[in-house]
């Protein structure tokens, strides 16, 4: 009687420590796999939300501005969707990822960025290979008008060309199509300096 006593007590201890064991190795792959996280899955997986306002970015941009996003679109280094403007307006616009210095979220929002079944996507997703560069390409064929926000201020134009690192800004006012005779200034503006690009 004795004897199996002690054999249930040592069956309990030995439970209990694979069980604690386990949650330690549980616990340890959630920090790993929470290390791994970047920004671009953070903001991927909000887009996911069910909530339409679970979707919407609040971003703090390198500029010193704030800008809320509702997401449609992500690249190698970038994030398309429509900016909400506080008339009503919801232009289309571009934010490069580095120049998100903050995204402020609700409670709910922070659980859902931290989501690793939306984060990921296959590895062949084509738009998750396209950088910037591709996308002001695309803009420039279409010689369409844009306000270019930096992180030194904003100026608005057409783009004449993008280069590995830079693109060409024909500055014109808004409204005016890019003729000569409306160009006012020409500036080569490096790609590190772009923080959203307002269609």
């Amino acid at each position: 009687m004795r004897w199996d006593n002690l054999f249930d007590d040592l069956e309990s201890q030995l439970e209990q420590e694979l069980t604690a064991e386990e949650i330690d190795l549980q616990a340890e792959e959630e920090r790993l796999r929470l290390a791994r996280l970047g920004i671009r899955d953070r903001v991927r997986a909000l887009a996911a939300a069910t909530a339409s306002d679970d979707r919407l970015l609040r971003l703090v941009l390198a500029d010193g501005s704030r800008a809320t996003v509702s997401p449609a679109t992500f690249g190698r280094d970038w994030v398309a969707g429509e900016l909400i403007e506080e008339s009503g307006r919801r232009p289309q616009c571009i934010v490069a990822l580095d120049a998100i210095e903050a995204v402020i979220l609700s409670r709910s929002q922070v659980v859902q960025s931290l989501d690793a079944s939306v984060a990921e996507e296959s590895a062949g997703a084509l738009s998750a290979r396209l950088g910037l560069q591709f996308v002001l390409r695309d803009l420039c064929r279409r010689r369409q008008a844009v306000d270019l926000w930096m992180r030194d201020g904003r100026t608005h134009g057409t783009i004449d060309r993008v280069g590995r690192d830079h693109v060409d800004l024909a500055v014109h006012e808004v409204g005016e199509p890019r003729r000569e005779s409306a160009v006012t200034e020409y500036r080569i503006v490096r790609l590190g300096q772009i923080v959203l690009v307002r269609l």
